[in-house]
């Protein structure tokens, strides 16, 4: 079952984060299959790549985290 979530990269106390479609059982920082948009909580930007293919993804059974679909939300994307 394919989940998109967030992947953190950076350093210590500079973090950023990946919006990724991976294996639920899999960790996100390894074997992603495709990155789908980023998020700096520093600078609280948010950014999707490409909206089609989240909305595909959506559409095939994928599941949200929490936290991403709470970003979604936010930012009022329709999906």
């Amino acid at each position: 079952m394919l989940k998109i979530r967030l992947s953190r990269g950076g350093k210590k106390n500079s973090a950023f984060f990946r919006i990724v479609v991976t294996e639920h059982a899999r960790a996100a920082t390894h074997g992603y299959k495709e990155v789908l948009g980023y998020y700096n909580p520093f600078t609280k930007e948010f950014k999707i790549k490409d909206l089609e293919k989240v909305k595909q993804y959506a559409s095939n059974w994928v599941t949200f985290s929490p936290r991403v679909e709470k970003l979604i939300k936010a930012n009022n994307i329709a999906i």
